[in-house]
């Protein structure tokens, strides 16, 4: 059975995540992604942490089915080949700052004269023109400037915080995956190529806006207010770890506290519903009680009293625990493979199934140019000419 997009050539001429990542979604989906890497380090990847027989953990967590090849575009020889790549593409994605690809005259409207159905995506931090254009841009940024950082607090401990994890690169790479897949749709039914440009400030307020900024939304006056979805998550510790629940409807309300002994509390006005709730100092003062109530009890014992009352609810894994939950290992989400130099790694599948195909795995990660001499074969290069870019340090 053939994957979604097999028979698909990809050009990643990218770094980091928020392209990267997309290109590995559409590889694991069946797409033939070529990495273009620089000759010297390849994928800053490459330098991180965990690494072994040439592989990294961030490698093998973004370009795991793709080719490599190493090329320096700083020699003219090196950009004629990395265009010849873009030429026979129908998908090229790229991240640099605005202006650089056009600079190595890799830019759309140079790849676009030579294969007017190319889809071409430019992904960057803040879109190609504008006050902040040209500044540097990590994931934290994104963040703050969305409003992320500022709703990362609870009532127990109100103090912003980021989410340590590159959430807004994660959600543009998937936004591109998403994007590439509508743009070859609008090709096949004659649509013809298309620039898709990306910036991530737009995909953070885009990811963030639904639930987080509720109370941006509806801008006429009389709106009525009150809390948002995301106002009922909640941690807090038992007394041998933490435990997240959410709680927002009366039934839930009452399962929690039956949950931790108090059934009583239901009965309270203070704290029989949401509405009632809705009085700050009633809150605080069913805050401290929970905190209090909760710290008596171990996470196994409150845990099947919340599950059988309905409240979502779960212990705070760490890492080495989520390998091992039964709900993952019921799921194969991950799998173990073998790597021929850094042995046996371990990855989430695809996490999308479809019934028409099985379900992808990881197959390789490549190592620095691994790939080089059998694409240039399929550009048209002899093998003396292969030889010769390479004694030039072209490859």
């Amino acid at each position: 059975m053939r994957k979604p997009f097999e028979g698909v050539r990809v050009v990643d001429f990218s770094v980091l995540t928020s392209a990267p990542l997309a290109t590995m979604v559409l590889a694991d989906q069946g797409a033939d992604v070529v990495k273009v890497e620089n000759t010297v380090v390849g994928d800053i990847y490459r330098l991180s942490a965990f690494s072994k027989g040439g592989v990294t953990a961030l490698l093998a967590n973004h370009s795991r089915g793709k080719r490599s090849i190493a090329v320096d575009t700083g020699i003219e020889e090196g950009r004629q080949v990395v265009q010849d790549l873009m030429v026979g593409a129908d998908v090229i994605v790229q991240n640099f700052r605005p202006g650089v690809v056009d600079r190595l005259g890799l830019g759309y409207g140079d790849i676009r004269a030579h294969n007017p159905d190319v889809i071409y995506v430019s992904v960057s931090g803040f879109g190609p023109d504008g006050p902040y254009a040209d500044r540097p841009i990590v994931d934290p940024v994104i963040q703050a400037l969305t409003g992320m950082v500022a709703r990362q607090q609870s009532e127990d401990l109100p103090i912003p915080d980021l989410v340590r994890q590159v959430v807004v690169d994660k959600a543009t790479a998937l936004m591109v995956a998403q994007a590439v897949g509508a743009a070859l749709y609008r090709r096949a039914v004659g649509g013809g190529g298309d620039h898709i440009v990306v910036p991530m400030l737009d995909v953070g307020l885009y990811f963030f806006w639904p639930d987080g900024m509720c109370d941006q939304t509806l801008l006429d006056e009389g709106v009525a207010s009150g809390s948002r979805p995301v106002d009922g998550y909640r941690i807090t510790q038992c007394a041998d770890g933490p435990i997240v629940y959410y709680a927002v409807t009366r039934d839930q309300l009452r399962g929690i506290y039956g949950a931790v002994g108090h059934p009583e509390w239901a009965d309270d006005p203070r704290f029989c519903d949401v509405a009632a709730l809705g009085d700050p100092d009633n809150l605080r003062t069913l805050g401290a009680l929970l905190i209090e109530a909760f710290g008596s009890m171990m996470v196994d014992d409150v845990l099947p009293g919340l599950h059988a009352a309905q409240v979502p609810a779960a212990p705070v894994l760490q890492p080495h625990e989520v390998v091992t939950d039964a709900q993952v290992v019921h799921n194969g989400s991950l799998v173990t493979w073998e790597h021929p130099t850094a042995g046996t790694l371990r990855q989430p599948r695809h996490p999308i199934r479809f019934s028409s195909s099985p379900t992808p795995v990881p197959e390789q990660v490549p190592l620095l140019g691994e790939h080089t001499d059998e694409i240039l074969a399929e550009l048209g290069r002899t093998p003396d000419q292969i030889d010769a870019l390479r004694a030039a340090g072209i490859i």
